[in-house]
């Protein structure tokens, strides 16, 4: 009698096992549809800070081509942050890009912007490697990293350094980017954050009528950063004064800073989806 309680034993643990198994199985097979690799290096710069933190993801569909890229920078300030690639983007056909850049005020924000133009060149360059289409490069982010993307748009001349025209992009949507000069390039000059400048390191400096679409994204005016919204939307405005004709300009009502980014990715998608028809 023990033995054959042994063998029933034995059996359920098997089947059981064996459950397990093919649930694992199944599971990992979903879950094969798409895959992400880690910190690789896209720079050609040689200094310890640059190796150590221009790195990006890369999240791609392992059977799909010509799929829209989308380089996602982090915000931060410029002064904090790392790479990542947001939740919202996955599991929808896209190639995601999360890349860093290195921070203020450990360096000036040209070397930021430098980085920024380097990591959307490297991906021009290998994206038909992960299944993406390089005619179908979006560049976006939050907060500082809509205002990197918002600059690489506006003054062609960061990009031409990496032998890339701004405007083969196919679509610009920052989320909730500064349009002047961004207020952590001004604290390295001395001024406060309500001190408000307009230099070479004011997207809004840069207007200019021939770019490709263009999406602005903001949270609530009364309750978004430092006037974040009102930014905007001078921007816009200037933007349709010299003539360009693909601005668009959002307003999520309710929602500050933070918060805006998840109702964001809705207004994103929507423009990738008429830019790609």
């Amino acid at each position: 009698m023990p033995h054959h309680n042994n063998k029933n034993l034995y059996t359920t643990m098997r089947r059981t096992f064996t459950a397990v198994l093919l649930s694992l199985i199944v599971t990992m097979t979903w879950a094969q549809g798409y895959r992400t690799i880690t910190d690789i290096s896209y720079t050609e710069k040689t200094d310890d800070y640059a190796r150590e933190r221009l790195k990006l993801d890369i999240y791609y569909p392992e059977t799909k081509t010509g799929c829209p890229v989308i380089v996602w920078f982090h915000g931060g300030g410029i002064e904090a942050g790392n790479k990542e690639i947001p939740e919202q983007l996955k599991e929808k056909g896209y190639v995601v890009v999360g890349a860093n850049y290195r921070l203020l005020p450990k360096v000036t924000i040209d070397k930021t912007l430098d980085d920024a133009a380097e990591a959307v060149a490297w991906v021009f360059r290998h994206a038909s490697e992960y299944g993406g289409d390089p005619k179908k490069i979006v560049v976006t982010g939050h907060s500082a990293g809509g205002y990197l993307g918002m600059l690489l748009c506006l003054n062609k001349a960061w990009l031409a350094r990496y032998k890339v025209d701004a405007d083969d992009v196919m679509l610009y949507a920052p989320f909730s980017g500064q349009a002047v000069t961004h207020y952590n390039v001004r604290k390295m000059q001395g001024l406060s954050p309500l001190k408000v400048t307009i230099d070479e390191y004011a997207p809004i400096y840069w207007v200019r009528p021939d770019c490709p679409p263009f999406v602005l994204i903001c949270g609530d005016r009364e309750q978004e950063l430092f006037g974040r919204y009102d930014e905007n939307q001078y921007l816009a405005r200037m933007m349709k004064l010299v003539g360009h004709k693909q601005t668009y300009l959002y307003e999520i009502g309710g929602h500050d800073h933070g918060a805006m980014v998840g109702p964001s990715f809705h207004i994103l998608e929507a423009h990738i989806k008429k830019a790609v028809e």
